[in-house]
C-alpha cells in the first residue's frame, strides 16, 4: 500500500460511499437481514407535517432515530400515535424490540411512560445535558 494516503473530511457523497460499504459488508455477514427505513408523518388539514418518526427496520429490531411534534401539537397525542403505528410495524417486521436515543432535554420522560427501558446515560452530552438510550422489548 502506498505512504502517500491522504486523510481529509469527505463530502456527503463520500460518506453514502462508505456507508454503502458497511451495509455491503453487513449484508454478507446475515444474509438474510434486512434494512427498511419506515418514516411516518401527521399532516394537519392544510396539509403541512405537524409530527413525524423516522426509523429503520435493521435485521430483527427497528431503530427509531428521530420523533418530533411541533410544539403546539404537543401533549394531545400525536408522539403516542406515531409511537403506536412504528410499534405495530415493527411487530409486523418481526422485530423483537425497538432502540432509540434522546437527550434530556428532548424527551426521555415519553418513553419511559410508554414502556421503554433506559439501558444507558451519558452525563454531560452535551454539556449541562445527558444523553440517554432506551430499549423496549416487543412481544
Amino acid at each position: 500500500m502506498s505512504n502517500n494516503l491522504r486523510l481529509y473530511r469527505g463530502s456527503n457523497e463520500e460518506a453514502d460511499f462508505v456507508r454503502n460499504k458497511l451495509i455491503e459488508y453487513n449484508a454478507v455477514q446475515v444474509p438474510n437481514g434486512i434494512y427498511e427505513e419506515v418514516n411516518l408523518c401527521l399532516k394537519n388539514d392544510n396539509g403541512d407535517i405537524i409530527a413525524g418518526l423516522n426509523s429503520a427496520v435493521c435485521w430483527n429490531w427497528m431503530e427509531i432515530d428521530i420523533l418530533w411534534v411541533e410544539e403546539k401539537n404537543r401533549k394531545i397525542g400525536l408522539g403516542k400515535r406515531l409511537i403506536d403505528e412504528a410499534e405495530k410495524i415493527a411487530r409486523s417486521k418481526n422485530c423483537t424490540f425497538i432502540k432509540l436515543n434522546t437527550f434530556s432535554f428532548q424527551a426521555p420522560e415519553f418513553y419511559k411512560k410508554y414502556g421503554y427501558k433506559e439501558i444507558a446515560i451519558i452525563e454531560n452530552a452535551p454539556l449541562g445535558s445527558n444523553h440517554y438510550y432506551f430499549k423496549k422489548d416487543l412481544k
